[in-house]
């Protein structure tokens, strides 16, 4: 009990090595590691295990991403934070790009413009962050992305630009 008099609650978070995705990211396409990153044959990111994210789908230009909002991503509101959200909805549009890029390439996302528009909650049911690919350019790449519940309901939309990073010749 706290000091309130209410039960409190506790929540464990274990993750695999995230040197293992590096080092597979060096000798794999994005779409190979993210495939390997779907099926658990690479652990998921530390990020993905905190708050419960898991990548569903990956097509060249398409990452799905799913995520059963609950009370431990809760604000002060009584809603899932919208930091949250837009966790999950960058990932799905980063991952819609990573999906399309060679071995040892990576991005980083440059500008990021998300709109809310309701509220979710753990009455949602599961919500699903799909990101799609608009432009996928030498150095500049752009994407739009839609986070829904099972029913369709749009919660949230937003688009980004991400900068390609290349390896470096040697």
């Amino acid at each position: 009990m706290d000091d309130h008099g209410t039960r409190e609650r506790v929540r464990t978070v274990r993750w695999g090595d995230p040197a293992r995705i590096l080092e597979a990211a060096r000798t794999r396409s994005g779409a190979e590691l993210l495939e390997e990153l779907r099926t658990g044959a690479l652990p998921a990111p530390p990020i993905a295990e905190l708050l419960g994210m898991r990548i569903t789908e990956v097509a060249a230009g398409r990452a799905v991403f799913e995520l059963e909002p609950a009370e431990f991503l809760y604000n002060p509101l009584g809603m899932v934070h919208g930091g949250v959200l837009a966790t999950l909805l960058d990932s799905a549009m980063g991952c819609a790009l990573h999906a399309t890029l060679p071995a040892g390439t990576s991005y980083t996302t440059l500008e990021f413009q998300l709109h809310f528009v309701r509220p979710v909650t753990m009455r949602a049911g599961t919500i699903r962050a799909v990101g799609t690919l608009v432009h996928g350019g030498g150095t500049l790449a752009t994407a739009e992305g839609r986070i829904e519940g099972g029913d369709g309901t749009l919660f949230a939309h937003g688009t980004c630009s991400m900068m390609l990073l290349r390896p470096r010749p040697a």
